[in-house]
């Protein structure tokens, strides 16, 4: 298989702090790989830089062939990479379908005069992007608030919506931060069917933060622990949930050895 994401060596400072310290992991085509780690532990810092939203102190990162280093934030997204946010970050006074096509921003070629007589390639453009968007409109199952103010939707409705939007850009890696978070159980079982579906259906590659450990072990083929900044395992979810050094960084110390002891 080919891999697609590979990071070496990953390290992210601020002023003194160490959040991320030479975190090496690498993600193969056609992958649910995810990251956990207790609270703290610069999972969300190693996405910051794996999407561009942060540059890192040290490392490498090379994603499809590429070498991240040499290309610009602003293009994180056109390459293939897409993502979602621990805390919302949608237009609350837009539409469900204006949300999903600022999406497809990436893949907008028209300039300024087509835009103005919006012939020509402006309007095959937006044909397309609006078929795009109903078409993962569906496949999220929310057409029945296609045209709802995302304002006034529930968080796990906008959640879906976030995830269409990181959809609308066609990524080939989609990072997927905390989706199930503050989702009762109907929406949880919901996103980890979407997720696999986008791995199987569309063929997207996904590499995700979580802390609902159900849903990690359930549907990751690898998982990657990160604590205190450092990887310290990686492997199936079998291999990580024995894993001795994994228990303790969520347990700690006394508690973890009285897990071993009652397991």
């Amino acid at each position: 298989m080919t891999r697609l994401l590979t990071v070496e060596n990953l390290s992210k400072r601020f002023g003194g702090l160490q959040a991320v310290v030479d975190v090496s992991l690498a993600v193969t085509q056609g992958e649910i790989c995810s990251v956990i780690g207790p609270n703290g532990a610069g999972k969300t810092t190693l996405f910051n830089m794996i999407s561009g939203v942060l540059r890192p102190s040290g490392g490498r990162m090379t994603f499809d062939g590429t070498d991240l280093a040499a290309v610009s934030p602003s293009r994180f997204a056109a390459i293939g990479i897409g993502r979602t946010f621990q805390n919302l970050a949608l237009f609350k006074h837009g539409t469900v379908v204006e949300n999903i096509l600022t999406g497809r921003h990436t893949h907008l070629r028209s300039n300024v005069l087509d835009a103005v007589i919006f012939f020509g390639r402006t309007r095959s453009e937006e044909i397309a992007a609006r078929q795009r968007v109903e078409h993962i409109i569906e496949f999220l199952e929310i057409e029945h608030i296609r045209d709802a103010v995302v304002g006034t939707l529930s968080y796990g409705q906008q959640k879906r919506v976030e995830l269409g939007r990181a959809l609308a850009c066609e990524p080939k890696l989609l990072l997927l931060d905390e989706m199930v978070s503050g989702m009762n159980q109907e929406e949880t079982e919901d996103i980890a069917r979407f997720v696999l579906d986008i791995r199987d259906e569309l063929g997207i590659t996904v590499l995700m933060i979580e802390h609902e450990m159900r849903i990690v072990m359930d549907i990751s083929d690898r998982v990657h622990v990160l604590n205190f900044g450092r990887k310290i395992a990686e492997g199936t979810p079998a291999e990580v949930r024995r894993d001795p050094a994994v228990t303790e960084a969520y347990l700690g110390g006394h508690r973890a050895e009285a897990a071993r002891v009652e397991a």
